[in-house]
């Protein structure tokens, strides 16, 4: 079975794309090489995202922030779809990308921004896991290797307009 890379881009890469990379990577399906970066990486990932990605089997040693700029090298790996998570990351201006992979755009609330008790943090935390989970779901259930460019892309986009 043909495997896709997919990248999730958040600005700071320390929850909701973090999240994006271990869900893809864990998912029952087996399609996916899940990865994620941002434009101004921070220097550690967020706890209860660490805790969500590890709880699903995810390697800990994977769980850093790092620049979207490791995936604009040369030899990077090729990505096949290209995620933004977050509004800001959508807005700025990407490094262009080896193979011109499919993107959209599935934007998600800053669960690390909430606030409250412990509980409900991790209540936002989780409602982003569950949201990218639904997704990554209908993007794996996808005839991909069947689907043009501009097909891809479209479904992408479609996915997020249905699975809210």
């Amino acid at each position: 079975m043909k495997t896709y890379n997919i990248l999730f881009l958040c600005t700071h890469n320390s929850a909701r794309s973090i999240l994006g990379e271990a869900i893809a990577s864990t998912d029952a399906s087996g399609k996916l090489i899940g990865y994620s970066a941002g434009s101004t990486p921070g220097t550690s990932v967020n706890p209860i995202a660490k805790k969500i990605a590890i709880k699903l089997g995810y390697d800990a040693k994977k769980l850093y922030s790092k620049s979207w700029d490791e995936f604009a090298k040369s030899d990077s790996p090729q990505m096949d779809f290209i995620i933004t998570v977050c509004d800001n990351a959508a807005k700025e201006v990407c490094p262009v990308w080896v193979g011109h992979p499919a993107t959209a755009h599935w934007g998600f609330p800053d669960p690390s921004e909430s606030s409250g008790s412990e509980a409900d943090k991790e209540k936002a935390f989780n409602e982003v896991a569950m949201g990218l989970t639904r997704r990554i779901q209908l993007l794996t259930s996808l005839p991909i290797d069947k689907l043009d460019h501009l097909s891809l892309t479209s479904k992408l986009k479609e996915i997020h307009r249905n699975a809210t």
